[in-house]
């Protein structure tokens, strides 16, 4: 590759992403150190050190690899948001729809769990389902901009 066409390939790959995307994605980066640290509970709970039910172990592994999938997910979806024509609140649901619902979604399954002895749900499982109805309509949206670009 000529020197020419290195400094193109440069030029071009500057504004690879915006600075909304640059900053979710800083952040998303620094969220993710903490659900490695939640890790440390999980482990706890395989080794014995801490007293779970059943219902609660399975919903502890759940909240945790949702929160490290979407969190992942959430990053993945940044230059694709810079890829569309979306604006406003649109531009915001397919930038950050995914991010939040990697929140509303783990934070339901531990917050449904929570309670010594617990064996099934209490209401804050709804977290689950809308941060499911947010994830799906976020991907659509993104979708949609990408496809409509």
């Amino acid at each position: 590759m000529g020197e020419h066409n290195y400094l193109k390939l440069v030029i071009d790959m500057e504004p690879f992403l915006s600075s909304e995307s640059r900053d979710l994605a800083g952040i998303l980066l620094l969220a993710l150190v903490t659900v490695e640290t939640g890790g440390l509970y999980l482990l706890r709970i395989v080794s014995g050190r801490e007293s779970v039910t059943p219902f609660q172990e399975k919903f502890a592994r759940a909240g945790h690899a949702h929160a490290g999938v979407l969190l992942i997910l959430a990053l993945v979806c940044q230059p694709f948001v810079d890829a569309t024509d979306l604006t406003g609140g649109w531009a915001w649901l397919a930038r950050s729809g995914v991010a939040v619902s990697a929140l509303l979604m783990p934070g339901g399954f531990f917050f449904a769990s929570m309670g010594r002895g617990r064996t099934e749900p209490n209401r804050w499982i709804a977290l689950v389902l809308l941060g499911a109805l947010l994830l799906a309509v976020s991907l659509a949206t993104l979708g949609i901009g990408l496809l409509t670009a």
